[in-house]
């Protein structure tokens, strides 16, 4: 093969310059393919409570079992806590990192109050005797609630975990991705809870 040749050839099949992909910038839409996996999940719970949500097997139903006022009060909280995230962010933004970790550290204890309230309601219902073995509808409610609640937990440990790194790193543009990244996360959680809320104890107050 003559030198020409070869030439043509790495022309052809090699470039000269790879092409350059900023760094996390596959993170978001690995992000999103995630929440709409967990869309899928939070929807089959959904579809489950809607048939069994109206099986009580002669035990207590939503009209004995539910306290609106607390549950509104629980909703409260974490709606309170995705408008102290928003606040974060624009500190984040403005790269104010004390400002930032303050409205973090709020949040988390907006979230600690909405699992704390949860799990006041939980242990008075199995107290009551209404546990997840009494009928259906309960066994469908405590899956529910209780896949919410567990995916809020695990929110509160990542948010924790990056107060550490932004205390320990600053603002850089990892931490902003991954605060961007649980930003995301929490609202998610604030729109599947107003889902149960309007679903699971406001309608069923009115079966």
């Amino acid at each position: 093969m003559s030198a020409t040749a070869t030439e043509i050839d790495r022309t052809v099949f090699h470039l000269e310059e790879e092409p350059h992909h900023e760094e996390g910038s596959s993170t978001m839409l690995g992000f999103w393919l995630y929440l709409m996996s967990d869309c899928l999940i939070f929807a089959m719970l959904f579809a489950v409570f809607g048939v069994l949500g109206g099986n009580y097997a002669a035990g207590p139903g939503p009209k004995e079992l539910f306290d609106l006022e607390l549950v509104a009060i629980n909703t409260a909280m974490l709606l309170f806590s995705s408008i102290t995230y928003g606040f974060a962010m624009l500190a984040m933004d403005r790269n104010n990192q004390r400002q930032t970790l303050v409205w973090l550290a709020v949040t988390g204890l907006f979230g600690l109050a909405f699992l704390g309230i949860e799990l006041y309601e939980f242990a008075h219902l199995i107290h009551e005797g209404a546990t997840p073995q009494r009928s259906a509808f309960l066994s469908a409610f405590f899956t529910l609630v209780g896949t919410h609640g567990l995916h809020v937990t695990f929110g509160i440990i990542w948010l924790v975990t990056l107060m550490v790194q932004v205390s320990m790193k600053g603002l850089i543009p990892a931490n902003k991705r991954r605060l961007m990244c649980l930003s995301m996360f929490w609202h998610f959680l604030d729109v599947i809870w107003i889902g149960v809320f309007t679903f699971v104890y406001l309608l069923g107050m009115l079966r």
